[in-house]
Formats: structure tokens, sequence, C-alpha cells
């Protein structure tokens, strides 16, 4: 950083300047040729239905090549300055796309069917999984079975490392096809999961920062500040969205380059707000997709609405490619505490079994308030629990804990980071075709429909619970199937306040669960899934 800093000689130096340029050059044309490699090598393994190798693993394999050879032809200092990367830019320009398109591309029907089991699985079970790889790192550290971190940064590694991704599962899940309750399950947990992982490190980071004074109510109230402000927030901004196009008449042929520009501009605002009251950016931003996409996007006219669903869906393809070839660049290029190896091993030991105390601990939850020909298999929980790859949140927060922790500290969880991405992406993604055609959740049906279980009412998806399906319980389960009723009272609010106030429909609903078009919309496919399939 120091380096980039002290460029005044440059300035008066017309030779050194024109260095820089072509430095610059040179670095542009390395990415741009290994994101062309990793998108026509990903179009060709999808062609020969070749899973063994899915589209992350082989761009996190073009980064490690690439900078395998730059470390043995010894010319690591200049390619490392022809491919500069700081975590600002990552969190302010790969990132935000890549979290916004995962709101944009939800689909109401099958999400809100499982709304109560994704938001178990999403919230209480990614505090569950932070919480159980925090205690145990730190007991493994107490008792000299890897290298010993405070409690508090132990929590900080916990939560950073359950962010999951399950780019590999969603992809094969669109191409072999799957029953559409966990595909909205797998699919549902890792947009939410992100929100949750984000604002839980935020929380411990905070905490660390002020640990004389703060208590566990404290930590609670801290994390819901964050959390729900910054929902709030987002939220808000989408609103704020779907009224103003609404009412501003942008929907006709020659002011559709105006009202694209603005539907482009919101979710970034959206994003600096929160940041800019010390909230999650994130956050902000997922929701503010979420809204987007169900309120202002029916506002845009036909035309507007194709443009901007390929422009994000680009972006964010871009964005997550580009993630996935650096971080295999960099695990070659950059110095790790690999010295500290039993950290790295106990740890992808830890996130198994906190992984597995998330999925079927929540799924055990579920169950409970579910009715018998509605309860989550077996093999799906078990399908979730393999799904937990680690991927650009993870990394992201990692590279972040560098600056926020001790020297030495934040290193060794970068390096252990890096090291479980590595591990998930290329040995767990490569087996997962393997695995879920082993379980029997793939392959077996293309149908799209619910199955048993829903019912349509008033043209809308909602589980059906009836009191004679459900056996009588103690006053926990009582409470649980209320929750769950709770996404059906949504569902009226929503269709019969909130639709008309905020669109110009009157609360019309299509056959996926979304607000009825008077035109024909084809959402793209993305790199993190989508709730529609490939047909």
């Amino acid at each position: 950083m120091s380096s980039e800093l002290q460029i005044s000689p440059a300035i008066h130096d017309p030779q050194g300047q024109e260095k820089q340029q072509q430095a610059a050059g040179v670095g542009i044309l390395l990415q741009i040729m290994m994101l062309v490699l990793s998108f026509v090598l990903g179009h060709v393994l999808r062609r020969h239905k070749f899973y063994y190798l899915p589209e992350a693993s082989a761009s996190l394999l073009i980064g490690l090549i690439v900078g395998g050879l730059a470390n043995i032809s010894n010319t690591e200092t200049s390619i490392r300055t022809w491919f500069n990367f700081h975590d600002e830019f990552f969190f302010l320009f790969l990132l935000p796309p890549i979290i916004f398109q995962s709101g944009f591309s939800l689909q109401p029907k099958p999400f809100f069917s499982n709304f109560g089991a994704i938001v178990t699985f999403s919230v209480l079970g990614t505090f569950v999984a932070s919480m159980v790889t925090g205690v145990l790192v730190y007991l493994g550290g107490v008792m000299f079975l890897m290298y010993r971190l405070p409690f508090v940064e132990c929590l900080m590694f916990g939560s950073l490392i359950s962010a999951t991704d399950p780019v590999t599962v969603l992809s094969i899940f669109q191409e072999l096809g799957s029953d559409v309750n966990l595909y909205a399950l797998v699919f549902g947990e890792s947009v939410l999961n992100d929100a949750m992982a984000i604002s839980l490190y935020r929380t411990m980071s905070l905490v660390r920062s002020h640990s004389s004074g703060q208590n566990f109510f404290m930590v609670i109230v801290r994390f819901l500040e964050t959390f729900v402000g910054s929902m709030s927030a987002g939220v808000g901004v989408g609103f704020t969205s779907a009224h103003l196009f609404k009412y501003a008449g942008l929907d006709v042929d020659n002011l559709q380059n105006l009202e694209c520009c603005l539907f482009v501009l919101f979710p970034y605002f959206s994003y600096m707000l929160a940041e800019g009251l010390s909230l999650s950016g994130i956050v902000s931003i997922l929701f503010t997709g979420i809204v987007m996409k169900h309120y202002t996007y029916s506002n845009l006219s036909a035309n507007s609405q194709r443009f901007v669903s390929a422009f994000f869906h680009l972006i964010s393809s871009l964005a997550e490619t580009f993630v996935f070839i650096y971080m295999g660049f960099d695990i070659a290029m950059e110095k790790h505490s690999w010295s500290h190896l039993g950290f790295i091993l106990f740890s992808i030991l830890f996130i198994v079994i906190a992984r597995a105390a998330n999925v079927f601990g929540c799924g055990y939850l579920v169950n409970l308030a579910r009715p018998a020909h509605r309860k989550i298999p077996m093999t799906h929980q078990k399908a979730l629990w393999y799904s937990g790859l680690r991927g650009a949140m993870a990394f992201a927060l990692a590279l972040q804990s560098v600056h926020d922790l001790p020297e030495g500290h934040g290193q060794t969880i970068f390096t252990a980071t890096t090291a479980i991405v590595v591990l998930t992406v290329l040995l767990i993604g490569g087996s997962t075709g393997t695995m879920l055609e082993a379980l029997e959740v793939v392959g077996d049906s293309h149908d799209t429909s619910l199955g048993d279980g829903f019912e349509v009412v008033n043209s809308r998806y909602m589980t059906s619970y009836d009191d004679e399906d459900t056996p009588p319980g103690s006053g926990f389960r009582t409470k649980l199937r209320e929750f769950h009723k709770s996404a059906a009272s949504f569902t009226e609010l929503d269709r019969n306040y909130l639709t008309p106030f905020f669109t110009s429909n009157n609360g019309d609903y299509d056959d996926e669960g979304n607000i009825e078009q008077h035109h024909e919309e084809r959402i793209p496919f993305t790199r993190r899934g989508s709730l529609n399939n490939r047909g």
C-alpha cells in the first residue's frame, strides 16, 4: 500500500509514468484473458455435462495456475503490481452486484412457501454454526491442538466461515432437476445466510474493540441494531424506488434510458446509505434486491425489465467469476501462515461439525412444526448439509480480518479461510454431483410444482397446515405453527395493501407467485442460482 502512495516522483518522470500505464494495461489484459478462459471453459464443461469440475472450481484453478506460473518464472513482484487488488474494491464493486442479484433473482412462490424453514436455517442455524465453530476453535487452542486465538476472535472466525455459497450445488440442481422445495431451501438459506454472517462478524468485531464494557445482552442488542437497521434501510430504499417508478411516468419509449439508469443506481444508493449509517451495506442491498424485484420491477416498461434483468445477471456473473479467479491467484502469490497447519486441519473438522449442528438441529425444529407429509426428509437435510461450500463472502470477510485483527492473527484466519474455500470448492464441489445422485435428490424430476402439502389460496401458493394433520403437542409446537401461519398473513397483507400501493397492479399474481405482468419476462439463470428452471 505504501508503495502505491509514494507516486510523486512518477508525476515528474514521464518515463516512469509510461511504465505505470503499461503495467496497468498488461494487468487489465491478464485479467480479461483469465475471465474469457474461465467463461469458455465453464461453457465447455456444462455442454459435456462434466460435473467433476464445476465452473467455480475451473475459475479457481485458472487463478491457481497463473499464480503458480508467476512464482516459477520469478515474476511474482511484477505480476503482483499488474494484478493489484484491494479489499475496498472487493466490498465496493464486486460483492454488491453479487448480493443484489441473489435477492433480485428470488421467486416468491417457493421462497415464501418455505419461508419459516429458510429463516430457521439461515438465522438460527447460522448463529448456532458460528457459535459452535468459535467455541470449538477456542477449546482447540486451549488444549494446544491448534494455534490459540482470543475467544472473541474465535467467534469472529466462526462468523465469517459460516457464510455459505452453494453455487456448485445450485448449478447441478438446474442441470439435473430437483425437488423445488429442496432448491428453495438451499438457495434461500444461502441468500439470507450471507446477511446473517456479515452482521455477526461486524458485531463481534465491535465487541472486540470495546471489550471492556460489553456483556452478552449488549452483544445481542448490537447485532439486532446492525441486522434490523440494515434490513430496514434496504426495504425502505426498495419501497421508495417502487413509489417513484409508479408515479414518475418513465415507462415510455423515449425515457427508457433514464428509467434503466435510475433503477441501476438505487441498489448502490441503498448500499452506501447503510455504510454511511455504520450499518451493513451487504444486508441492505440484499433486501433492496428482494423488494425491488417484487414491487419496483413491475412498474418498469417491458424493454427496461429485460435490460435490468440481463444487466444485473451480467455484472454479477463477471464479479463472481473474477472473485474465484482472484482467490486462486492470491493463494498462489501471497505469503500465507502455513506454519499453523493444525489450525487449518482442525478448523475444517470443526466447521463440518458446526454445519451438521446447524442443518440437523434446525431440521428437527422445522419438522416439529410441520405435518407428516410436509416434513423435510433426511436425504434433503443431508443434501443441505453437503451444500455448505464456502465462497466469496467468507473470503471477503477473511480479507477484512487481516486489517481488523493484530498481525499474525488475521493472517492465520485468512490462510485458513482460503484453504477451506479451495478444499470445499475443488474437492466437495467436484464430488457434489455424485453425492446428490447417491442421495437420490436430483435427476428424478424436473417438475416445478410444489407437490403435496400445498394448496392454492387466492391465486397464491402457501403451505397447508391442517389441524387434523398436526398432532397435538406442547406450547412450543403451537408457537412454531403460528410462525408458519404468519407467512400466510403476510401474503394477504402483500396482496391487499402493499401491491396496490406500490405498483400499478391490483394484487394480481401469475402462476409463479410474481406480480402479474402484461408482457413476457425471462429471468436468466445466475451463477448463484435462480428459483426458475432453465427450461
